[in-house]
Order: structure tokens, then sequence, then C-alpha cells
């Protein structure tokens, strides 16, 4: 049962990165963001690609990949996202939901349907004893470092002057304009930095899952499921509620198999007729 539930915190890591974009993204531009599956399959294609045809290692790949693909998010909010701010928030998500789909279908002409392999880094090629069971070791890198950055995500906001201003241009934006402060310079970064952190969960996600073009549409249903238990918006809620979630399923597939496949939607019923803004979501802003 531990070990079950250790890989439940493992698969929570994935959540927690992913629902931690989301939210970043969701509390600055009010923005639901379908194609940050689609980011999170192009980050692990990346890590694939750079090794295949250039032959980058993963280490390197873990800061090439979100770095590019932050970029990539910062150029999309400038074409296409800001155009759409104004209207309905249904625009922006037609939007990003037909840019999954054509980021999906591009990657599948080039690499097709089969899933392509990715091999654990030398230095993490084994397994390490946690005095109850060995593990392998990779698992425990990925563990540890998703919550060493969604540490560091939660410290820079609250704690340093650039995280209260992006915090105080979400929950008071008007208030925030009357100081002189631009709240419209903060909105691409933050969109950028939300588009890595779904990269970053990509090129860790490499040596452990199967890379296919249909690997982030398969996960990003969960992840919003996990977002809006944790409170959209909410940072603290969706890095919470994605290593519950991970906790949760794991341990629903050894003593409940049969719900497996929907306890994360029933649990997710259960929150939101309890608590509609989430477990630790507000009517606004980041939490």
């Amino acid at each position: 049962m531990v070990e079950q539930a250790f890989n439940g915190l493992v698969s929570g890591a994935f959540y927690a990165l992913l629902a931690l974009g989301l939210a970043v993204i969701f509390g600055m531009l009010g923005v639901v963001n379908f194609a940050h599956g689609a980011f999170y399959m192009l980050g692990a294609f990346g890590a694939f690609v750079l090794l295949d045809s250039f032959g980058i290692g993963f280490w390197a790949a873990l800061l090439i990949v979100p770095v590019l693909l932050g970029l990539a998010g910062v150029v999309l909010e400038r074409l296409f996202i800001r155009r759409l701010a104004a209207l309905d928030p249904l625009y922006n998500f037609l939007l990003t939901f037909g840019l999954a789909l054509i980021l999906q279908d591009v990657v599948r002409s080039r690499y097709g349907v089969q899933s392509q392999q990715y091999g654990r880094p030398g230095l993490l090629d084994g397994s390490l004893n946690l005095g109850l069971f060995e593990y392998p070791a990779y698992q425990v890198f990925v563990l540890a470092l998703s919550a060493l950055v969604c540490g560091l995500v939660w410290l820079a906001l609250t704690r340093t002057k650039v995280g209260m201003i992006v915090r105080a241009s979400t929950e008071k934006p008007e208030l925030t304009r009357a100081l002189g402060i631009d709240v419209a310079r903060w909105v691409t970064p933050v969109f950028g930095f939300g588009i890595a952190l779904a990269g970053l969960a990509g090129v860790l996600a490499a040596p452990m899952r199967a890379i296919n073009p249909l690997m982030g549409a398969d996960l990003i249903i969960v992840v919003f499921a996990v977002v809006v238990i944790g409170g959209l918006g909410s940072v603290f809620g969706s890095v919470a509620a994605g290593f519950l979630i991970g906790l949760i399923s794991a341990l629903g597939n050894l003593y409940v198999p049969a719900l497996s496949q929907t306890l994360v939607f029933i649990l997710m019923a259960a929150v939101l007729l309890w608590r509609p803004a989430g477990l630790f979501g507000r009517e606004e802003g980041l939490v």
C-alpha cells in the first residue's frame, strides 16, 4: 500500500505541475487554456527530438525545452490570445481547443501514432532504498523536482516584489493600474511561464510515459478536474489538489478498480456541491 501511495504521489507530481501552469494563466488572464495538454506533449517530443536529431541529452533538454515552449507561449499570447481578451472567455477557450487539435495533427503527421521511446538519464537509472521498499531513482527525482518547482513558484508569488505585482494585477487590476503599474506588461510573461511549466512536465514525462501525439489529450481532462477541485486560479489549491488526486487515484486503483477511471470526477462533483469555488478557491485572484 505504501509503495502504491508513492506511485500516486509521482503521478500527482505531473498533475501538480500542469495544474500550476493552468492556475497561473487563468488567475492572470482568465483564460482556460485547453492547449495546455498539447504543450505538455510538445515538451516530451521536444526532449525526444533533441536527443534523436541533435544528440542533446535529458539534462540539457530539461532547460532548453521549457524555455523554447515558454517563448512559443509568449508569441501565442501576443498574436492571438491578446486579440480576444476583451471578448467572451469562450472565444479564447475555442481558440486554444483548436490549437491543441492542430498541434496534435502536426506531430502525428510527422511521427505517426506509434509511441516513441526515451531512455532514462544514466545518473537516475537505478533504484533507491526508501526504507520500506526500493523505488526507481528517476521517479523519486520527478517527485522531488516537481515539489521544488511548485514550492519556488509559490514563494515567488508570495514573497517577491514581482510576485506581489502579479497577484495584485490578478486580484485588483483597476486599483493596480491606479497605482501606476502597467498590468498588461505582466500578462505575456505569465502566459509564457505557464506554458513553460507544461513543457517541463512533458520533459519529465518522456522517460516514464509513452511519447505520442495524444498523450496530452489523455491527461488534460484530469488536470482540468484537478484545477476545479483545487479552486480556479488558486496556485496552492491546484498544487495540493494535484498531489491529492494522484494519491487518491492510486489508492482507488488498488481498492476500487471498477471506479478508477471515474473517481476523480466523482470527487470533483462532490467538492463542487460542497464548495462551488473549489477547496481553496476564491471569487477572483490567486490565493
